[in-house]
């Protein structure tokens, strides 16, 4: 079973929104914990009992007598969907076969404490803010004490406590079995502390007496109780009770909360304001590749070399030579920073280079370099690739791999001072020694 309990709804202020439960206002959060709500109940329940189920099932005795069953229970809600609930019952099961043409008959008396879960499947007001119809299930474990007594087909009087007419001497106690209960009901919101239950247990005896006679199949015996009943919740009048709660209105309370949209919107803000930043930093007036903000020579010609701060940079004249021959055998080819890969303003050179190796036999030494960056063997490599693309465009022109050798220095004999940007760019660059 569960109980009657509250439901959270939004009531907004100029300054704050609350959640309301009913009539009275609370600050319970979806992830706020048990302890801001009412989890313990208590139920009164009265009902009819029968020996038949309405699953079925095999009975002793052919035709059902409805009698009379009551019982309390106590609840603790664990969670908004699921509660640990003890149930003690008591009541009367009766049965008798006169359809059968004999007086055989049974009646027992039993009590019953069991412990049992109790699951919340379904609402049919789920999308309201207060739960007011719920339905549930119910299974548990527990135990059994009863009395049959009656009188056998063979019209022998029974009676398992006290004995009977008939000679039996009886135990002088009740029987004590395991019973194991299943349930379904349907509950009703009357109130913030007041719930209308209505329920089904259907009970199974670990055991063939509790009709007092045991069948040729040694079948377990069950009875069924179907009930009505009030429930109350108990706690602060201050705390929603945990059923009752919707957790969806609950989070869209959260989410509506005037303090939340404000730091929400805040946070919007500052989404703004650094994509307008990276906006900014992407801003590239002159398009020399440095953006604005950290360009300190704005305004540069278009197609000028730049450094990393946007400044023009002024090649020392021997690059610069190099740079803008127009087929200089032997000079120096120059290469980007950290690239072997030949500039097509070299090509000039190369050709005549070739054409110059071609006809005349000569053999040379082509020698790599590189600036200062980065390390030692890093920079080793490099000068060998770029030697090795020098040879290779000599070869594909025509001249025979035999007339040139491969030397790399790296960063080693610089002919510029490698702590100036201007020195590293001349540094950059394959030298031609004729041998």
């Amino acid at each position: 079973m569960v109980s009657a309990q509250t439901d959270s709804a939004a009531t907004t202020t100029t300054t704050t929104t609350d959640t309301m439960m009913s009539s009275t206002a609370t600050t319970a959060k979806v992830f706020g914990g048990r302890g801001q709500y009412k989890t313990w109940s208590i139920g009164l329940n009265v009902g009819a009992t029968s020996q038949v189920l309405a699953t079925g099932g095999s009975n002793d005795f052919r035709n059902k007598v409805i009698e009379l069953g009551y019982g309390l229970s106590i609840r603790d809600q664990l969670g908004h969907n699921f509660g640990l609930q003890l149930d003690v019952r008591g009541g009367k099961v009766s049965g008798n076969n006169s359809s059968l043409g004999n007086n055989g008959n049974y009646s027992t008396k039993f009590w019953q404490a069991t412990l049992s879960g109790v699951v919340n499947v379904a609402t049919i007001d789920f999308i309201r803010r207060k739960n007011s119809v719920n339905f549930f299930l119910t299974a548990g474990a527990g135990l059994a004490m009863y009395n049959p007594t009656g009188v056998t087909a063979q019209g022998v009087p029974f009676d398992y406590k006290n004995g009977a007419a008939g000679g039996n001497a009886g135990t002088g106690s009740y029987v004590r079995e395991y019973v194991v209960p299943i349930g379904a009901g349907v509950k009703f919101r009357l109130s913030d502390a007041v719930a209308l239950n209505f329920g089904y247990t259907e009970n199974f005896i670990d055991g063939d007496n509790f009709d007092g006679v045991k069948s040729p199949s040694n079948s377990k015996d069950h009875y069924s109780y179907g009930y009505g009943g009030l429930e109350f919740t108990l706690g602060s009048k201050s705390k929603p009770s945990l059923e009752w709660v919707n957790p969806v209105a609950m989070m869209y309370d959260e989410l509506y909360d005037a303090a939340l949209r404000q730091e929400v919107e805040a946070l919007k803000g500052r989404v703004t304001n650094v994509e307008n930043a990276v906006t900014d930093l992407k801003k590239d007036s002159d398009g020399d590749g440095v953006s604005d903000q950290f360009d300190k020579c704005p305004n540069t010609p278009a197609g000028s070399v730049v450094d990393g701060s946007g400044c023009v940079i002024v090649f020392p004249a021997a690059a610069a030579a190099a740079d803008t021959m127009t087929g200089t055998a032997y000079s120096n080819i120059q290469f980007e920073f950290d690239s072997s890969v030949l500039r097509t303003s070299s090509y000039p050179v190369l050709d005549a280079t070739s054409a110059d190796l071609r006809s005349s036999g000569k053999t040379v030494e082509i020698d790599g370099y590189a600036s200062s960056e980065g390390t030692a063997a890093h920079n080793l490599s490099l000068s060998r690739d770029r030697a090795n693309s020098v040879k290779t465009y000599l070869v594909n022109s025509g001249v025979s791999a035999s007339k040139l050798k491969i030397k790399a220095y790296g960063e080693t004999n610089p002919i510029a001072d490698n702590s100036t940007e201007e020195g590293r760019v001349a540094n950059r660059r394959v030298a031609f020694k004729q041998r």
